[in-house]
């Protein structure tokens, strides 16, 4: 019966969204309060049926109904609460039900909290969601729909992947579509200004505060998935450029350069049409991450590869949305004419300079991803683009950004000069050479990849700090005035060094990571860096829905353990499918990574040692982005879009 009901509502909320789309839009254009006003409780009722929907999809994986298809195919009644619930978002239609869930909630709350916005405006804005929203119901409901029955229901299911039965991707996806979906709100608001002729700065500042949450759910999103790839799949990587990976990657690239554009609208009212055409593109991105993980188009250790069909529907929800944008965009090019001029040296130049690496960055991840599939297509010939092409072709975007975030933070509005905003970070510049100089001096291999990448996020930490400061004026009392900062001042001090402890841990990884593959007997040692190892035994076992395999392995250093390491292999029995779950010892300055792979014919096993130093840095930069995200977020001028204060002796807030 709750099925049923669940079904009933879905169809229910299509129809709503059906009204919503419409019916506020000609209200706004012909000025009919009445009907402009549908909006609002529209919105409400949709996000509502469809929760209940989706309340009653994930009752069905609890209770292990196995008369739904769904059910079947993706769950099993000796699976743990955690995964019978997850499940429910992991599989293809679960996961786009999840998605419409989210984009109706972005609709609801736009209806919520969006009273200071211009009624016209905001009846505009929850139209376009709905529209959006239009398509992806009858995505569901006609070819991807969630409660389809089976006419003989089986004693048990089939499992769900094993490769998902892990608390990471657990809640990977509800993060990731957050940020996905949340950029949805920053297309409904671009399209929506320019069906209503009107970019302007109160624009800009309605329109960051939910560019700015998708951009934070999205950082969390990427940073659990990443972590996932890293202890779950047994490579020894935290970033394989797999193209499910680079379907959020590159939507989150466009997000952050759309925030700093948006900057520019808000204090100069420059940079219109690129910011609009931003929010399309970032948007379009997200719907081509879609497309890519659930038309089969192209293989991942983690997409839904089902069948191109459905592949073609989203294409078209992708060609209807971004080519009418882009159509509406070019019609409406003469409202967005930029009023603010700046000099070549000024915070709006670095802005833009910011935007393009972002935005070209994107692009070459773009092509790397794309390339083996138009090949194929055009050519008829099998590529492969791997992380060399990656690493090669992107790298120098990052460095870049990362050389002139602190100068391009420090100058001013309009015009100003490249040694004045440099004085100010001298001591950064000279403390962060400092540091690559000592750690090109102790490393051993002379690469230069480590010192540069230390160079880079010690002059990006330091930089962020430098600019927090300055903002304190330059007498009284500076650290009184510093707790009083805005939180957005904090919050952009804070985004900005997570990003320079990224870059350094990632270059520190890459640079010193140390490997060893080897086949040990039982109770053999064997070194690796500074560490003896020795697998003592491998013992069977038997987990709630899986056999295993568990090799206990002991690190010592100096003769003194350091670690007891527990690698295994699992087997699936119901899915039939094997993981592994690397044994990993964490530090603050490293991790000891251990998996054990197969026994051989002379009863020895194969182990892989890796020693990754600042491995746990990346994802601890991650969460200060995130953090820093969640800051600016928490300031109340986002809050109700109020225009930007001074802070008494310092410089204008951001």
């Amino acid at each position: 019966m709750i099925t049923e009901l669940g079904h009933f509502a879905l169809i229910l909320a299509f129809l709503v969204a059906c009204v919503q789309a419409v019916v506020p839009m000609v209200g706004a254009a012909r000025r009919w309060p009445g009907w402009m006003a549908v909006a609002e409780p529209a919105a409400s009722l949709q996000f509502l049926l469809t929760a209940f929907s989706f309340a009653a999809l994930t009752w069905a994986f609890i209770t292990s109904d196995f008369s739904l298809r769904l059910v079947v195919l993706n769950s099993h009644s000796a699976k743990p609460l955690l995964y019978k619930i997850s499940g429910t978002w992991g599989n293809h239609e679960g996961s786009m039900l999840l998605w419409v869930l989210i984009l109706t909630l972005f609709g609801a709350c736009a209806a919520w909290f969006g009273g200071n916005l211009p009624p016209g405006l905001r009846a505009r804005v929850l139209s376009v969601q709905a529209s959006v929203a239009v398509a992806f119901f009858a995505f569901i409901l006609f070819t991807s729909n969630p409660f389809l029955r089976v006419e003989m229901p089986p004693f048990d299911g089939q499992d769900l992947n094993p490769l998902l039965q892990d608390p990471g991707l657990a809640f990977h996806p509800p993060f990731l579509y957050l940020g996905y979906v949340g950029l949805s709100m920053a297309f409904s608001f671009a399209v929506a200004a320019l069906i209503e002729g009107r970019v302007d700065a109160a624009w800009a500042r309605w329109v960051r505060p939910w560019t700015l949450a998708a951009w934070v759910f999205l950082t969390i999103g990427i940073a659990l998935g990443s972590w996932w790839a890293y202890y779950e799949l047994g490579w020894g990587g935290f970033w394989f450029w797999d193209p499910v990976e680079n379907a959020s990657f590159m939507p989150w690239l466009l997000a952050a350069a759309l925030l700093h554009s948006a900057i520019v609208v808000e204090k100069r009212e420059a940079l219109k049409s690129w910011t609009i055409l931003l929010a399309i593109l970032a948007f379009g991105f997200s719907l081509i991450g879609t497309f890519i993980v659930r038309s089969g188009v192209l293989t991942s250790v983690h997409a839904f590869a089902n069948d191109p069909e459905r592949g073609v529907f989203i294409l078209l929800i992708l060609a209807f949305f971004v080519g009418g944008a882009l159509t509406l965009f070019s019609v409406r090019a003469q409202v967005m004419e930029a009023r603010g001029v700046f000099g070549v040296v000024s915070r709006e130049s670095a802005l833009v300079l910011n935007n393009v690496l972002l935005a070209v960055a994107c692009f070459v991840v773009f092509v790397g991803t794309i390339w083996p599939l138009l090949a194929e297509m055009f050519f008829d010939r099998k590529l492969s683009v791997g992380p060399p092409f990656f690493n090669l072709a992107f790298s120098p975007f990052m460095v870049v950004l990362g050389a002139i975030l602190p100068v391009g933070a420090m100058l001013p509005w309009k015009r100003g000069r490249i040694a004045r905003a440099f004085r100010p970070l001298r001591a950064a510049f000279v403390l962060a050479l400092a540091l690559a100089a000592l750690a090109w001096a102790m490393q051993t291999g002379k690469s230069t990849l480590g010192p540069i990448g230390l160079f880079l996020g010690a002059w990006v930490v330091f930089g962020a700090a430098t600019d927090l400061w300055m903002r304190t004026g330059r007498k009284g009392n500076r650290f009184g005035r510093l707790i009083r900062l805005p939180r957005a001042d904090w919050g952009k001090a804070v985004a900005h060094s997570g990003l320079g402890i990224t870059i350094f841990a990632v270059a520190g990884l890459t640079a010193w990571e140390q490997e060893d593959i080897r086949v040990t007997q039982l109770g053999e040692a064997f070194d690796v860096g500074a560490y003896t190892l020795v697998l003592e035994q491998v013992e069977k076992a038997r987990g709630p829905n899986y056999l295993s395999e568990i090799g206990h392995v002991t690190a010592s250093r100096n003769g003194r353990v350091v670690a007891r390491l527990r690698p295994e292999k699992r087997v699936y029995p119901v899915a039939q499918m094997p993981t592994t779950e690397a044994g990993i010892d964490y530090r603050v300055f490293r991790d000891l990574y251990v998996v054990i792979g197969d026994r051989q014919g002379d009863g020895g096993w194969i182990v892989r040692t890796y020693i990754k130093p600042f491995a746990n840095w990346i994802w601890a930069g991650s969460i200060l982005m995130a953090l820093g995200g969640l800051l600016s977020l928490s300031d109340r001028r986002f809050r109700v879009a109020a225009g930007a204060r001074r802070v008494p002796g310092g410089v204008p807030a951001e």
